[in-house]
């Protein structure tokens, strides 16, 4: 018989006791034996998050052989795959392997399903038997490899209609096109900082369709070359080119682009640190600033807009938000310039 674990996953704690596995720093990834509330899933390929791949590979000078060597010894070590720098993780996709007894027939999962991760790899137990390839410029890593889902755990079926690494792509930064359609009101302006990469372009048009023809969304990219192709994709009013860890050179171009306005709201989808008071300075007083980096320091955040004096509200950038998961492979339905461009670009 099956004992039951607790259902967010404590009783796979190994150290410290008394704290959830994200914040943990080992965790028990033995895959032999189930609790009876949580699932087991056969894992075909990981998509690190951003920041953390960002800074994995630099630490390993882009080699792929120590990518896949830091990333190993991350998990032997952990017992999941959370960067011991930047603290985040990614998620998952595979099939589902087992269910344990206290779930079969409660969830909508049968063995065999094929489902992507919506809780960070930070959080979940994860053995890798092997690295199969490592894709740097998409973030992607190819495994053989298990892991464990929680009874809290969240996770979405891989649509029929798509294929499954653009699914994947779509997913790994569903929160953020969920937030942006959420907290724009009509008529506003929005400023979006790694405007370029999967999230932004994300949050970009979920923006503009929020904001309407009276508001505006523009974007901020470092590279000038990024600009056309943007301006093409439609997802921004405007695109100002600028150094994110430069904040008084982005407050310049932004507000030049708004008219010499302050904006209602700003998006941190940069995966750098020290972005943070580049998405502060440009934003009115009770406005918005919303950080879906995970680059992002909280403490130079709020220390930053006290020293300025900036009355604004902070958001943490929540990877779940109800529907977050629909609403981002819907964009991706509907619009066929940014399925194209995840097609060519992170698939």
């Amino acid at each position: 018989m099956q004992k039951k674990g607790n259902k967010y996953g404590t009783h796979r704690v190994i150290e410290p006791k008394g704290v959830l596995t994200q914040a943990a720093q080992k965790i028990d990834n033995n895959m032999d034996e189930i609790y009876s509330n949580e699932i087991l899933c056969n894992v075909t390929a990981l998509n690190i998050d951003s920041a953390s791949f960002t800074q994995i590979a630099d630490a390993c000078g882009g080699d792929e052989t120590k990518i896949g060597e830091m990333i190993m010894g991350i998990v032997a070590e952990r017992g999941k795959q959370q960067n011991p720098v930047t603290g985040s993780g990614g998620m998952f996709m595979g099939n589902v392997a087992k269910i344990g007894d206290d779930l079969k027939g409660k969830i909508d999962l049968k063995e065999g399903d094929k489902i992507v991760s919506l809780v960070s790899l930070s959080l979940t137990p994860l053995k890798i038997n092997k690295i199969k390839a490592i894709h740097k410029e998409i973030d992607r890593v190819d495994v053989d490899a298990q892991a464990i889902l929680f009874e809290s755990g969240i996770y979405a079926k891989m649509p029929d209609d798509m294929p499954e690494p653009l699914a994947l792509a779509a997913l790994d930064v569903a929160g953020a096109p969920a937030q942006a359609r959420k907290l724009p009101k009509e008529g506003d302006s929005v400023l979006i900082l790694g405007a370029n990469g999967k999230s932004g372009v994300l949050c970009g048009y979920e923006a503009m369709k929020k904001v309407g023809p009276n508001g505006k969304v523009i974007g901020v990219v470092r590279n000038p070359k990024q600009v056309a192709d943007l301006k093409e994709l439609g997802v921004y009013t405007d695109i100002v080119v600028a150094d994110c860890t430069r904040p008084v050179d982005v407050m310049e171009a932004a507000l030049a682009a708004n008219g010499g306005k302050e904006y209602d709201i700003s998006i941190c989808c940069v995966n750098i640190e020290s972005c943070e008071m580049s998405a502060i300075l440009p934003v009115r007083d009770d406005g918005l600033v919303y950080f879906f980096s995970m680059a992002t320091s909280f403490t130079k955040a709020a220390l930053g807009a006290e020293g300025i004096g900036k009355d604004v509200t902070m958001i943490v950038g929540n990877g779940y938000t109800k529907d977050h998961a629909e609403i981002t492979l819907g964009v991706i339905r509907e619009n066929a310039k940014l399925r194209k461009l995840f097609e060519e670009k992170y698939v």
